[in-house]
């Protein structure tokens, strides 16, 4: 959640997301027209692109050197990508193709999957588990979970009632968070075991398409997007087995009552969380129209960005604390001039509301690698500094991602 790219019907453009005020285009490309899928590689320079014009065949640049590392053609047309550090993974309707990133090769090609009309998968950023998760029927809401790294089949997950309209991992993959068609309800497991951890309901008036899924990066909070003009943020509190003793209260005594009587219930059911109320919302000013969301933290404080396809970019400040109605605070227009702006001076910050000065004084939500074995985020890159060279093997795929985002002084 530190770069957004587009496509467009002249290219594709990638943009840094470490300011809110202002906007940088770190890469611009005419080459290709109607581009449909584009997917960066974290900030790295590796970027995978599909056109319309060519919807068989992936291309993988290297933007900053302006080559082309390679290009695969595919049986049919190819409905989504995704890639972390290990693997690159390509979705067609009825089948899944798994490349090892280092040197692009095929390591397995997972056929006759159930139709998959639009392309929905999710694939860990974590490239320690590298899990691929994609819908294991046509009909219901099964999914199936998948080990991108030893390419074996992990699991089925029988989620919902309804086909799968949309899936997303947390940061580290160990949990799963998924909503059907129907879009009432959204549920989170854990993962690789697929035992449901939180149960979310975002509304139970009207059937809604949610369009986005999100994690942010901490896994302390989950976003919802649909075709409505709400948006719903939950927060998943953390499930304890043992609580500490409570005061003989009135609540203390029904807490216990309520503790004993979980006892009594399946372990599914007593070992979930079950909300039906968002932490916090956002209402947009359009709706009907297909957005993307993300939960990054941007100049040291939390932010819901909010993309539409109409070509603008909404930032939103998150209370973490109490939550409530997200306020908005940029529009930016992704569709510009395209000119590439410098960084201004220190007076980015926006005022923010009191109840931030508490998580100001605290830590990025970002977390650090030391907390997360065998993942590695571009929070180096963000900071100028050199992603490791061990992440890649020597081959044609070499990135340089020094300085490529400068430091950002608050």
């Amino acid at each position: 959640c530190s770069s957004l790219a587009i496509g467009t019907t002249s290219g594709y453009r990638l943009f840094s997301l470490s300011s809110v005020e202002q906007l940088d285009q770190v890469h611009e490309s005419n080459e290709i027209p109607d581009v449909y899928i584009v997917e960066r590689l974290f900030s790295s320079s590796l970027v995978v692109v599909v056109s319309h014009a060519k919807p068989q065949q992936m291309n993988v640049y290297h933007f900053k050197k302006g080559t082309e590392i390679c290009n695969y053609s595919y049986s049919s047309n190819i409905l989504s990508i995704r890639l972390n550090r290990q693997r690159l993974v390509v979705c067609l309707e009825e089948s899944i193709y798994i490349h090892n990133i280092k040197d692009m090769k095929l390591l397995k090609t997972i056929l006759d999957t159930p139709p998959n009309a639009t392309g929905l998968c999710a694939l860990s950023i974590n490239h320690a588990n590298s899990y691929l998760a994609y819908p294991g029927s046509a009909t219901s809401g099964e999914i199936a979970l998948y080990d991108g790294n030893t390419l074996k089949t992990a699991c089925t997950i029988p989620a919902h009632d309804g086909p799968l309209a949309a899936l997303a991992f947390n940061s580290t993959g160990s949990k799963l968070a998924s909503a059907s068609e129907k879009g009432t309800v959204i549920r989170v497991f854990s993962i690789p075991g697929g035992q449901k951890l939180y149960e979310f309901r975002r509304g139970m008036k009207r059937y809604v398409n949610i369009s986005s899924l999100v994690f942010s990066m901490d896994s302390q909070f989950l976003c919802a997007s649909s075709n409505t003009e709400t948006v719903h943020i939950f927060k998943l509190e953390h499930l304890t087995d043992s609580r500490p003793e409570e005061p003989p209260t009135w609540s203390g005594y029904m807490g216990k009552m309520f503790q004993a009587a979980t006892n009594y219930l399946p372990a599914q059911v007593s070992g979930m969380m079950s909300q039906d109320r968002a932490f916090a919302t956002v209402r947009l000013n359009i709706s009907g129209q297909r957005n993307i969301c993300a939960l990054s933290t941007i100049q040291k404080l939390p932010r819901l960005l909010v993309t539409t396809s109409d070509g603008h970019l909404y930032i939103y400040n998150l209370d973490p604390q109490d939550g409530g109605e997200c306020v908005l605070i940029k529009n930016h227009s992704l569709l510009g001039s395209g000119k590439m702006e410098e960084n201004k001076e220190n007076d980015l910050q926006p005022p923010v509301p009191q109840s931030y000065a508490a998580t100001v004084a605290r830590q990025s939500t970002v977390p650090s690698t030391s907390t997360m074995p065998g993942y590695s985020e571009d929070g180096g890159a963000l900071r100028g500094e050199v992603i490791p060279e061990h992440e890649f093997a020597t081959g044609p795929v070499c990135l340089d991602d020094e300085n490529e985002f400068p430091p950002v002084s608050i």
